[in-house]
């Protein structure tokens, strides 16, 4: 079955069109706006009109795209922007149709697209951890089922790089911003999202101690201009990269396991969720 997921959120706005079958998640094709909302909403508290507009513009692009595909409904869906700002229901009103997630909806699916597409053997219990904009989200469970335990901290790469002077000052946020989270013991743990993959390009998939420490030297060290172009990380991604790597850091450190990048995430969970509610 072919669906199309379009996912609203802090950093971006992006399309996924898939054929699902089964547990598989197969593209057909994607799509990507930057617009930087979380930015906004941490400056002001709410989205401006001007920024309302484009994403309303970028939505009907996008639902448009899918269309050609066969698609002739997208799950349209709002993350941290659409329980953070100030003017949200404005926000969502624009975009037609679109729902907003829960902090615990956006886990479970951020969880189903990492297991989904994971391509390494999977213990008994496994977390996943996904550091989006403007929110982190960390879920532990069994592979075979949703899982058990889902923690949200309002804090993200964007958030964090607004608030933050240096990278000293982003690490010293982030372990004040995770004190009290105590996730479950995993066997293993996964990470998901663009700050995820981002580190993968500077230090490798799997993202222990050593791994990200290295990756907190580089960010440190090289200016926006460098990673780009030694790396191939997108110049928007570089800015907040530093304080993404920082609460990646954190993440690894409470789990106390390294944790494997996927490719797949929020979307990809998104598209089997909707493909099982297409078919009930």
């Amino acid at each position: 079955m072919r669906v199309g997921v379009l996912d609203v959120g802090s950093n971006t706005i992006r399309l996924l069109v898939a054929d699902v079958r089964g547990g598989s998640v197969t593209p057909v094709d994607t799509g990507r706006v930057r617009l930087s909302l979380g930015e906004e909403i941490e400056r002001h508290g709410v989205v401006s009109a001007t920024s309302i507009r484009a994403a309303a513009k970028a939505v009907k692009k996008f639902r448009a795209l899918a269309a050609g595909h066969g698609v002739d409904e997208v799950d349209v869906f709002l993350t941290a922007p659409g329980r953070q700002a100030a003017n949200a229901d404005e926000l969502v009103a624009a975009l037609r149709g679109a729902r907003v997630l829960t902090t615990d909806e956006e886990g479970r699916l951020a969880y189903r697209g990492a297991i989904a597409t994971s391509d390494i053997d999977l213990p008994g219990t496994v977390a996943v951890c996904d550091v989006g904009g403007a929110s982190t989200e960390i879920a532990v469970g069994s592979p075979a089922g949703d899982p058990a335990w889902i923690e949200s901290v309002d804090i993200g790469s964007v958030r964090l790089t607004a608030r933050s002077e240096s990278l000293a000052a982003a690490r010293a946020e982030a372990e004040r911003a995770f004190a009290d989270v105590v996730p479950p013991r995993a066997g293993a743990a996964l990470c998901v999202g663009g700050t995820a993959r981002a580190t993968r390009r500077l230090v490798g998939a799997w993202l222990g101690h050593a791994e990200l420490a290295e990756a907190l030297h580089l960010v440190e060290t090289l200016d926006e201009r460098d990673l780009t172009r030694r790396f191939g990380v997108d110049r928007a991604r570089a800015r907040i990269l530093p304080a993404g790597i920082a609460i990646l850091a954190e993440v690894q450190h409470l789990l106390g396991v390294p944790l494997h990048v996927c490719d797949g995430g929020i979307r990809e969970g998104a598209a089997l969720t909707r493909r099982a509610a297409l078919a009930a």
